[in-house]
């Protein structure tokens, strides 16, 4: 009895022991943070929501969103604004780190924050509108784009307004792309403050007190909270990589060269699989990216080009007009796009090259079959040597490629076991000539 009561004490202990950590660890402060490097595109909207339902279900004392970017989509941007502003738990923007910007786009996620932060060497600014929604860039009227523009800045001096900045700069940023570093941007009132890193940060946001939704004051509380990152997850990271101009741009390319391989040598399966995976994961990427339709359409037309040059064999006529068509394609495919939009033109090169050296490498194969002599039908009999079974006086038999053949000599007689060379054909009747009769240069062996 004394051993299972100091068994059952011992548990009890351990238990009791469990329970205060799992107590400890619940009361525990947390600030929870995100990463955006990079362009804002539909993918980060997806990230942004689920860093804060994670920080709003988890009790975080405050959500870090630490950014870089250089801008992106109108409509993301817009997004993730509307995430923040409606957001349950605080949400700081810090620029970081060093070296760092928030252009474009970004500046009206940094203004939409409930506290918005720099690292030292950053810089925020430039946030005249370019692009026009998902739709792509198009060639704005004057009127069409004062509307854009005024839009956008009525936008930003909402947001500006509701966290009490600086709404005269705001609007600035948009109408004349004036940029500011960290230190003219605290003096201006654009930002609250600037942290040399996260840890620095943390400390700084205890007892600031923050303006919800909802209008209620929120003092915060992070002084000794625990920093949790939430990373991105793994197709979140590889969703985002594809949502690149580049990528796409490239993936566009292995598409049409998986399915020119695939057409002119039908059966090889790979390079129709790589191909119309390559196309699908294109499809994804030019969704939610700014294209430019007429783009798209100029390298469908090369795509259609190239497949017509391997059925139908023009000699390099379909090649030129399709390697026109790709470059001119290419170059609008993001025109007039902020510059993260747009591809390198030493891609386009590379791309251009590499078709075209498969394309020649097709025509040479093509025009190499096409002076090839018959290997089928009639034709493959001109020229072979046959073996006379009945002597030709001057009409007999032949036996080639152990079939009999009715022959007609037109150089005299032909005893049985001699070689003829079939000259032509008349229906199922061979015309033969003596072998030694024929030119060095056409006699063939068998």
């Amino acid at each position: 009895m004394k051993k299972i009561s100091r068994i059952l004490i011992l548990v009890s202990f351990l238990l009791l022991a469990v329970l205060m950590v799992s107590g400890v660890r619940a009361q525990t402060p947390a600030v929870y943070v995100i990463t955006i490097q990079g362009t804002i595109n539909p993918v980060l909207v997806d990230y942004v929501e689920r860093g804060i339902e994670e920080a709003e279900d988890n009790g975080a004392r405050a959500l870090i969103i630490q950014m870089d970017t250089p801008g992106g989509l109108d409509t993301a941007m817009r997004d993730i604004v509307k995430l923040i502003v409606n957001s349950r738990v605080p949400v700081v923007v810090y620029v970081a780190p060093s070296g760092s910007r928030a252009a474009s786009a970004g500046v009206f996620i940094t203004i939409a924050a409930h506290v918005a932060a720099m690292s030292p060497n950053t810089a925020i600014g430039a946030a005249h509108p370019v692009s026009i929604g998902e739709e792509g860039e198009q060639a704005m009227s004057e009127t069409m784009e004062d509307k854009v523009v005024n839009d956008a800045a009525a936008y930003i001096r909402s947001i500006a307004e509701a966290h009490n900045r600086n709404i005269e700069w705001a609007e600035k940023a948009v109408r004349e792309s004036v940029s500011a570093t960290e230190r003219e941007a605290l003096e201006l009132n654009v930002i609250d403050l600037i942290a040399a890193d996260l840890d620095d940060l943390v400390a700084q946001l205890d007892g600031r007190q923050v303006t919800m939704i909802n209008n209620q004051v929120i003092t915060l509380q992070t002084a000794g909270a625990a920093i949790v990152d939430v990373p991105m997850k793994a197709i979140e990271s590889f969703l985002y990589t594809l949502a690149d101009p580049n990528i796409a741009y490239l993936l566009l390319s292995i598409a049409t060269l998986g399915i020119m391989a695939e057409l002119f040598n039908p059966g090889l399966i790979f390079p129709g699989i790589v191909g119309g995976i390559s196309l699908l994961m294109a499809f994804y990427s030019l969704g939610v990216l700014p294209v430019n339709y007429a783009g798209i359409l100029l390298i469908v037309l090369a795509i259609g080009l190239f497949i017509g040059e391997v059925l139908t064999t023009t000699f390099g006529i379909f090649t030129i007009g399709g390697l026109v068509s790709l470059v001119a394609g290419s170059l609008v495919l993001f025109k007039g796009a902020s510059p993260e939009f747009q591809i390198d033109p030493w891609l386009i090169a590379i791309v251009c090259i590499v078709i075209t050296a498969f394309m020649a490498f097709l025509i040479q194969r093509a025009i190499v079959a096409h002076r090839r002599q018959a290997y089928t039908g009639r034709e493959e009999l001109i020229g072979k040597t046959a073996t006379v079974k009945v002597a030709l006086n001057p009409e007999g038999m032949v036996l080639y490629k152990g079939e009999r053949w009715t022959a007609i000599s037109e150089s005299g007689d032909v005893k049985t076991g001699e070689d003829v060379v079939i000259k032509k054909m008349d229906g199922l009747v061979l015309y033969v000539v003596k072998k030694q009769d024929m030119p060095s240069e056409g006699k063939q062996k068998r």
